[in-house]
């Protein structure tokens, strides 16, 4: 992210596309198939969540995962197509050359074509193919930059730059990651987390339905402080799966449940690399706002459908 979108920013300028719904478009992409798909961070994920439930007492199958995962992934969807279509479908205008390299020719950088959005394409497709064929994310990653070399997307003399960059962007990234995982482990140690779902324990009853809410809610809160849907699994499974037993819900039910609480808040949370990685991207001219222009789209336009059909799968499943 903080390589690809830098080249594109003119064609984004000069087509008076909102970067809002850009880093929505991004986000989606980042979120989205880890829930549902069973490949690459997805599987890690689908992982994560079946190894907690039966440490858990619920034994669950991961493959089972993308089933309950559906219906909120549907969310996510509806929450793209509401930000693409409706919230952010009017031009916007940029100021022209705001990059510190007043032209892209001047400095050899790439110029914004069709011809580079279809080769960035092209190296999304073959990081992908590469990926799933050998199981390698490392190789797949190798894929994607050999098409961005061979397209002269990425200038050969201007590849070690632009990749310094990156890392420089993403070392940022993993610091923040670091310092919200360092939290998440103080928050765990000091009991805190699980003072805060006994609490909301002791308000349901027998109410399934507020039973979800207040479980969406607690995931929503953690994930959002966090920034790590990953980090946020083994912290709520160790309550709501007893909870979830003891209230009757499904096993699909109960997996959809701490699925979508852990995927709640990754949009939108300022620490999150769903959010961090698309700033880094379309920040390249200065013209782009983590918190306005990245953090509280994400959040408005996922977390509430989420949020809806996160419940609705609690419910019918």
């Amino acid at each position: 992210l903080p390589v690809l979108p830098p080249p594109l920013l003119m064609l984004f300028n000069t087509a008076r596309l909102d970067r809002r719904a850009v880093a929505c478009a991004l986000t989606f992409g980042l979120i989205t198939p880890y829930m549902l798909l069973p490949v690459g961070f997805g599987a890690i994920f689908h992982d994560i969540v079946a190894s907690n439930m039966t440490q858990n007492g619920l034994t669950l199958d991961a493959s089972q995962l993308p089933k309950a995962m559906l219906l909120p992934a549907i969310g996510m969807v509806a929450g793209l197509l509401f930000a693409i279509m409706i919230s952010y479908r009017k031009p916007r205008q940029y100021a022209e050359g705001a990059a510190p390299r007043p032209t892209a020719e001047a400095a050899g950088a790439p110029v914004a074509s069709r011809f580079a959005a279809g080769s960035g394409i092209a190296a999304i497709a073959a990081m992908l193919a590469v990926q799933l064929s050998t199981g390698s994310m490392i190789y797949g990653a190798a894929a994607g930059l050999a098409v961005l070399l061979l397209a002269r997307v990425m200038p050969l003399g201007q590849a070690d730059r632009i990749l310094s960059d990156g890392m420089r962007s993403m070392a940022y990234i993993g610091f923040v990651m670091m310092s919200a995982a360092g939290l998440g482990a103080v928050l765990r140690e000091t009991g805190h987390i699980e003072a805060l779902v006994q609490a909301a324990i002791s308000l349901v009853g027998d109410n399934r339905a507020l039973a979800a809410l207040l479980m969406l809610a607690i995931g929503l809160l953690i994930t959002l402080g966090i920034g790590s849907s990953f980090s946020t699994i083994p912290l709520i499974a160790t309550v709501f799966v007893p909870l979830c037993v003891e209230l009757g819900f499904s096993p699909l039910a109960t997996v959809s449940l701490i699925g979508t609480a852990a995927a709640l808040g990754d949009a939108g949370s300022p620490a999150s690399d769903s959010t961090l990685g698309p700033t880094a991207g379309l920040n390249a001219d200065g013209q782009h706002d983590h918190i306005w222009g990245t953090c509280v789209p994400t959040f408005l336009h996922y977390n509430v459908p989420l949020l809806l059909f996160g419940f609705l799968a609690a419910m019918v499943l």
